[in-house]
C-alpha cells in the first residue's frame, strides 16, 4: 500500500512539473503586464541604448541618479562599461521572461559583431500600487562556455593560493612561538650571570684594598724603625702623615 501511494505521489509531481514546463511565457500574466508589453519596453530601451553616445550615457546616468531613478542609472552605467567591447550592433536576440513569486525577470539578448550583451530588467510587485515596479536594470557581457570555465579556474586558483598563503603565515607565526621563550631564557640567564659576577668582583676589590693597606703598614714600620735607629730614639712618637708611591 505504501509503495502504491509513493508511486501516485511521484506521478502527481511529474504531471505538475510537465505542466509548469509546458506553460507558454507569452500567455502568462506578469502582474498586469503581458509578454508583449515587456518585449516592447525592451525594444524601446535597446533602440535608445545603441543610439547613445558616450556623453549621452554619462549625462543620462547622472540625471537618473540625481532624480532617484537608480534602476536606469545602473543600466546606463553598466552599458557604458561594456559598450566599448561590443563592436557594431547586429540586432535583437532571444527574450526570456521568468516569473517567480512576486518577481519578474526579463533578459533580452543583443547581438554585436564582437560579443553579445544581455540587458536585464527586474520587476517586483508593489503592494501599495498593486502593479509591478522596475527595481533593477543592467547590461552584462555574454561569455562563452570556455571563457566561463577559464574564469572559474582563475577564481579557484586565486582562492586556493590565498588559503595556502594564509596557512604559511600561520605556520611562521607558530614557529616564532618556539623562539620567543629561548630569547627570554637567554636574557634571564645573562642577568643571573651578571648578578653572580658582581659579588665576586667586590670580594676581589676588597682583597686588593686589604693587601694594599697591609703593605702600607709594613712600609711605615720599616721606615719608622730606620729613622729611630739613625736618631737613637724610640719610634713610638713618630707619626706618618702620607705615603707617596713612585
Amino acid at each position: 500500500m505504501k509503495k502504491k501511494l509513493s508511486l501516485m505521489l511521484c506521478l502527481c509531481f511529474m504531471v505538475l512539473a510537465m505542466t509548469a514546463c509546458g506553460t507558454d511565457p507569452k500567455s502568462v500574466d506578469y502582474f498586469g503586464m503581458s509578454y508583449s508589453d515587456i518585449q516592447d519596453n525592451m525594444e524601446q530601451t535597446v533602440s535608445a541604448l545603441v543610439s547613445f553616445s558616450d556623453e549621452d550615457i554619462q549625462s543620462g546616468a547622472e540625471y537618473y541618479d540625481s532624480n532617484g531613478m537608480d534602476a536606469f542609472a545602473h543600466l546606463l552605467t553598466s552599458w557604458g562599461e561594456t559598450v566599448s567591447d561590443l563592436g557594431s550592433y547586429q540586432g535583437l536576440g532571444d527574450l526570456t521572461v521568468t516569473k517567480a513569486q512576486k518577481t519578474v525577470t526579463a533578459d533580452q539578448v543583443l547581438h554585436f559583431s564582437d560579443r553579445d550583451v544581455v540587458v536585464s530588467y527586474v520587476y517586483e510587485y508593489n503592494y501599495e500600487t498593486e502593479a509591478p515596479e522596475l527595481t533593477d536594470a543592467s547590461a552584462d557581457l555574454v561569455y562563452s562556455l570556455g571563457e566561463k570555465m577559464e574564469k572559474a579556474g582563475m577564481n579557484t586558483l586565486m582562492g586556493m593560493g590565498t588559503v595556502f598563503v594564509v596557512l604559511i603565515l600561520i605556520s611562521l607565526i607558530i614557529s616564532c612561538f618556539k623562539v620567543i621563550p629561548y630569547l627570554q631564557n637567554k636574557k634571564a640567564n645573562a642577568g643571573a650571570k651578571k648578578d653572580v659576577a658582581d659579588p665576586v668582583v667586590e670580594q676581589i676589590e676588597q682583597r686588593e684594598e686589604t693587601s694594599q693597606l697591609t703593605d702600607d703598614l709594613e712600609l711605615v714600620a720599616v721606615i719608622s724603625a730606620a729613622i729611630a735607629a739613625a736618631e737613637g730614639t724610640s719610634a713610638d712618637g713618630f707619626v706618618v702623615r702620607s705615603i707617596h708611591r713612585r
